[in-house]
């Protein structure tokens, strides 16, 4: 027999000892405390009781016994090969005890034999328990882990099959690592195109492939994916960990990279290697989460119009029916009359009303739009004074042009309606005074340029910029400032309105706008349009002054087929039309509107309908009845733009459009001119 082995016995029979005595002592004991009695029956239960204790007691004693003496030789044939290992060592056992401990190990970290290893878990680890219990799964299922300690270094584990004890050795050689636990040969790591790293449990990278360092930059080996890369919801290194001890298959994700340049997205693809390690695919999605920024915008931008427009809409026929009926009760009263100046309030504060609602459709991009060539410098020039009051004394307004600036097709009002918001939130924004630069431009891209989060088409364009000194604006507020609604400014003192209406027109006019600002610097507000090549023709501004409603107009003998599905909308119509002398036929939809129609004793002079109607919209029922009726005149009215409902379609001759809110004049006047008007030819 070895020495180790006699050592065991001697040290087996030294705990048997105790367990062999036990019983006769306590047999002893209980005759000693009951000698009289005479039937024996002390001693029988005495000798049971003794005798059991030695069969349960005894023989689970020896078999716990026997289990550490198994572990101890183990530890004994673990002891000589930790001894030869380069860098601290350990001998782990079942619970987690450390069991010996190689000199370097004691060197650097002092005597821990009898510790747990949990303390030295703790130190790098929230949960050590957690960390424990992982590194157990992960050894039964390959008999190899890893472990983070701090600063003791990265240590290896591994268990053979069989046995209950756990070898911790340092990761000291990376070389000797990378050969021992590679996925792929290290050449074709080095040379593929794609972007790779290999990565301890622990997040901590190994090693990088050329593509990768020229990804994430030279000097990534040694850091850890937490340093480098945020927005994952959770720490990066739990991720990485999680894969490696197989509780999540292989993911991807897409990450912030952390970079002092502008804002990179890359996405990592893990999947679990050998020996606890961990390979990561990169990806660079910079241009792809840009892209999907972009669209996600563009469809909040978009639903936000749809709602604007939709609310507009509603607004306007509600505007519509007061204004009108007003109006109606206005030709009740002269102008002496007390109520009458009250009616006037009314129809004073409807028009209030109806113009925030034609901002609300310019943002949604559905108001009515006369397109024109202009020339910039004009029109600014004709702005200048009405500029100069809004800004006030304290506030320099300079105008810079192009000498050669080319022409662009807008709607000249609503042009003038964007420059005056911007110059109205330019001068809010320098309550100390300072300057306001207007300035144009001609601009060429011979290629698709990327400006903001827009790529503008190639071609030339025409630029204004407005630019104030003011406070600036933060990049968080940036992101908002075109969402309808949205002020930084105290109640009362602004509607949200002005830069979602700028943002509107621009965009329905086929321009972009944009917006650089630096807080504590100053904000520029740059407009692109695409330039015209067509001639400036001199327009009328002169507004034409609204036909007189005072006398009935019964001598035109016309029959108006009135078709409109809100009911007060089409009850002051009908009145109106009916005080002008025009007889009226009231249809609620476009169905009713046919179906008065199948009659061919009906004569009908000119069709007034709504556009947008629950079934069958206006154009189509126009269209359909325009077959047996060809010289028939046609009025559309409506709450959106003109081009809203003519998008893809033939326009139908010799119609017109009234825009809603319209007042009693509007609709007479319009109504009676395409009375008087030529017939129009027939419908193919």
């Amino acid at each position: 027999m070895r020495r180790s082995e006699r050592a065991d016995a001697a040290r087996a029979g030294h705990l048997l000892l105790p367990l062999l005595v036990l019983p006769a002592l306590v047999g002893a004991l209980l005759l000693a405390v009951f000698p009289s009695e005479p039937d024996g029956m002390v001693l029988v239960i005495g000798s049971s009781a003794v005798l059991a204790w030695f069969l349960l007691g005894g023989s689970i004693s020896v078999a716990s016994i026997w289990g550490r003496l198994a572990v101890h030789r183990a530890c004994n044939q673990l002891r000589a090969a930790i001894a030869d290992i380069e860098g601290p060592a350990f001998i782990i056992g079942p619970g987690g005890a450390i069991l010996d401990q190689n000199e370097d190990a004691l060197a650097r970290a002092g005597d821990l034999v009898g510790q747990k290893i949990h303390h030295l878990l703790g130190r790098r680890y929230a949960e050590p328990e957690r960390m424990w219990s992982d590194i157990g799964i992960s050894l039964g299922r390959s008999g190899r882990s890893a472990a983070d300690l701090g600063a003791l270094g990265d240590f290896f584990i591994s268990r053979e099959a069989g046995s209950e004890l756990q070898l911790w050795q340092l990761k000291s050689n990376l070389k000797q690592i990378r050969q021992q636990l590679s996925v792929v040969p290290s050449d074709d790591f080095a040379s593929l195109p794609v972007s790779l790293l290999r990565l301890t449990a622990e997040g901590k990278i190994l090693s990088a492939n050329a593509s990768a360092r020229e990804l994430l930059g030279p000097h990534v080996e040694g850091q850890t994916l937490s340093a480098l890369f945020d927005g994952l919801g959770r720490n990066v290194s739990d991720w990485v960990g999680d894969v490696s001890m197989g509780r999540m298959k292989g993911s991807a994700e897409v990450l912030h990279f952390r970079t002092d340049g502008a804002d990179r997205y890359v996405q990592i693809s893990l999947s679990p290697a050998t020996d606890g390690l961990v390979t990561a695919v990169l990806s660079d999605v910079s241009e792809l989460k840009t892209l999907e920024a972009q669209f996600v915008q563009s469809q909040k931008m978009q639903a936000i119009g749809q709602l604007a427009g939709g609310i507009a809409h509603d607004f306007n026929n509600l505007l519509t029916a007061i204004r009108g009926h007003c109006d109606l009760l206005m030709l009740r009263h002269d102008r002496s009359d007390p109520d009458y100046a009250d009616l006037d309030q009314i129809s004073q504060n409807t028009n209030r009303a109806a113009a925030l609602v034609r901002q609300l459709l310019a943002f949604s991009r559905k108001q009515m739009l006369r397109l024109q060539p202009l020339d910039l410098r004009e029109t600014l020039s004709d702005l200048t004074h009405l500029l100069n009051r809004l800004v006030g004394e304290r506030i320099i307004l300079t105008f810079e042009h192009h000498p050669a600036l080319r022409t662009i097709r807008a709607d000249r009002r609503q042009l003038e309606q964007v420059i005056m918001n911007l110059v109205v939130n330019a001068r809010d924004a320098m309550p100390q005074g300072g300057n306001i630069t207007i300035a144009t431009d001609n601009i060429s891209f011979a290629d698709p340029t990327e400006i903001g989060r827009a790529i503008l088409p190639a071609g030339e364009y025409v630029r204004v910029s407005v630019r104030d000194q003011g406070c600036g604006i933060s990049p968080d507020i940036l992101a908002k400032i075109f969402e309808p609604f949205y002020t930084t400014k105290r109640t009362g003192e602004g509607t949200g309105l002005g830069l979602s209406t700028a943002y509107g027109i621009v965009k329905q006019t086929g321009g972009y706008i944009f917006c650089d600002s630096t807080p504590g610097e100053g904000s520029n507000f740059a407009l692109y349009f695409p330039a015209h090549e067509g001639e400036i023709v001199a327009q009328d501004e002169t507004p034409s002054a609204p036909a007189p409603i005072s006398r009935p107009r019964r001598e035109m003998d016309a029959t108006v087929l009135l078709v409109e599905d809100e009911a007060p909308v089409r009850a002051f119509a009908s009145r109106a039309l009916k005080l002008q002398g025009f007889k009226v036929l009231e249809a609620a939809c476009a169905e009713d509107a046919l179906d008065i129609l199948t009659d061919p004793e009906v004569a009908v002079d000119i069709f007034v309908t709504d556009v947008v109607m629950p079934g069958m919209d206006g154009p189509t029922w126009v269209r359909a009845a325009l077959k047996d009726r060809p010289e028939t005149r046609v009025v559309f009215m409506s709450g959106y733009a003109e081009d809203v409902f003519t998008e893809d379609r033939e326009p139908i001759p010799g119609s017109t459009f009234l825009a809603k809110p319209f007042s009693l004049s509007d609709l007479t006047t319009m109504v009676a001119s395409q009375v008087e008007r030529e017939a129009p030819p027939a419908t193919p």
